[in-house]
C-alpha cells in the first residue's frame, strides 16, 4: 500500500477513540544546508492540508510520490475546531509538532493523543 512520506493519527483520551475530522496541515519550515538548491523559496510554506478519517489517521497528506527533502517541518492540528465540534472546550486551540525530517528515504508518522487540557506525541513508525 502506497502511502504519503508523512502521516498521523489522533486519539481523543477523553473519550478513549479515534479524533475523527481533525484538520491538519503540514508545513515546511526550512531546508538542511546539504537540501539547499540556491533557489528562492518562500518558508515557511504550507505544503498540504488535510483531515483525520473516521479512525483518527491521515494517511493521504501527501501523494505516495511525493519526495521530500531533509529539513524542519510542522504539523499542525486544529484541536479547538475538533473539540468545539463536539462542544468540548478546550485550552488548546492548535497543537504544533515542530520536527527534524532527516532521512527522505525513512517513513515519518505523527501521532497524537489529544485531550481537552493536554496532549503528547512521539515518533511512530
Amino acid at each position: 500500500m502506497s502511502r504519503s512520506p508523512i502521516t498521523c493519527h489522533v486519539l481523543d483520551a477523553s473519550v478513549g477513540k479515534p479524533a475523527a475530522g481533525v484538520g491538519v496541515a503540514l508545513d515546511l519550515i526550512s531546508l538542511s544546508e546539504q537540501a539547499q538548491d540556491g533557489t528562492s523559496h518562500s518558508l515557511p510554506r504550507t505544503l498540504a492540508s488535510g483531515a483525520t478519517n473516521t479512525d483518527g489517521r491521515c494517511s493521504d497528506l501527501l501523494g505516495a510520490e511525493t519526495r521530500l527533502s531533509a529539513g524542519v517541518y510542522k504539523m499542525t492540528f486544529y484541536s479547538g475546531e475538533y473539540f468545539g465540534s463536539i462542544g468540548v472546550e478546550t485550552f488548546y486551540p492548535l497543537v504544533e509538532i515542530t520536527f527534524q525530517y532527516s532521512n527522505p528515504d525513512q517513513h515519518y508518522h505523527i501521532p497524537l493523543l489529544i485531550s481537552p487540557f493536554s496532549y503528547t506525541t512521539y515518533r511512530g513508525s
